[in-house]
């Protein structure tokens, strides 16, 4: 299996289903504002427009959000057959949040609703809120997440203004170390299983800590081996095979 990777190569411009028959993995950073499947779309066309293909298998392995950047592992080809095991592995984010005010999606897709005090929380309290989080766990996803609840997805649920009878996944949150403290703004670096919501657990930060809380940047630095400083941009994506 090829794994497209910086630094760029120029033999990358040769790649073709036929030199790669065991697929290809893109690690993509993925950018600011796109959803997975509109990354996946994009490769996809820009791969069958270059390779002069009709068909073409293009998945991901792991959903990020659309306002989260980072890893997200591209499958091509038959690579997508390890999707499932690519999404199982280990992953760590880099998580801005922000203490004393909630949104309905726990990040920015959504204006603040409501407003806690946050003035009592200390550093040493948000290290040991985040001490207490480390380990096996069940987690509420989010109502505004892609589960799929009796046929439909939590957040279409969510927007039609019910709320989807949601039951908790099972995680395990390996390290959570506190990066930054500047209240009300919290920088954390969090190691996870795969599944995990980190919108979620800064909503469980918050009220651990007696307040509100929600994510303000999220960036998926590394997703098993594959490391954010070796991911290839859409640009760079784009200079290889969108000729």
């Amino acid at each position: 299996m090829l794994i497209i990777q910086k630094p760029i190569l120029p033999e990358w411009e040769g790649v073709t289903p036929e030199s790669s028959p065991e697929g290809i993995v893109l690690s993509l950073n993925k950018p600011y504002g796109w959803t997975s499947a509109d990354a996946v779309r994009k490769i996809k066309f820009t791969l069958q427009k270059e390779w002069k293909l009709k068909n073409l298998k293009v998945g991901h392995a792991g959903t990020l959000d659309p306002l989260a950047t980072g890893i997200l592992l591209i499958c091509i080809g038959k690579a997508t057959k390890a999707v499932e095991s690519l999404q199982a592995q280990e992953k760590e984010y880099i998580a801005s949040i922000r203490l004393g005010a909630t949104t309905p999606c726990f990040d920015l897709e959504k204006e603040i609703d409501h407003i806690y005090p946050y003035d009592h929380i200390t550093r040493a309290a948000v290290e040991k809120a985040l001490e207490s989080m480390i380990g096996p766990q069940d987690q509420m996803p989010p109502q505004f997440s892609a589960k799929i609840v009796d046929g439909a997805r939590a957040y279409e649920w969510a927007r039609s203004g019910v709320q989807a009878p949601l039951k908790p996944a099972s995680i395990e949150i390996y390290a959570a170390h506190l990066l930054q403290y500047r209240l009300p703004d919290l920088v954390v670096q969090i190691r996870c299983s795969k599944g995990t919501y980190i919108r979620a657990l800064a909503r469980d930060l918050g009220l651990t800590l007696g307040s509100g809380a929600h994510l303000t940047d999220l960036i998926r630095s590394q997703n098993g081996s594959f490391m954010l400083d070796r991911s290839v941009t859409m640009e760079d994506f784009t200079k290889i095979f969108g000729h």
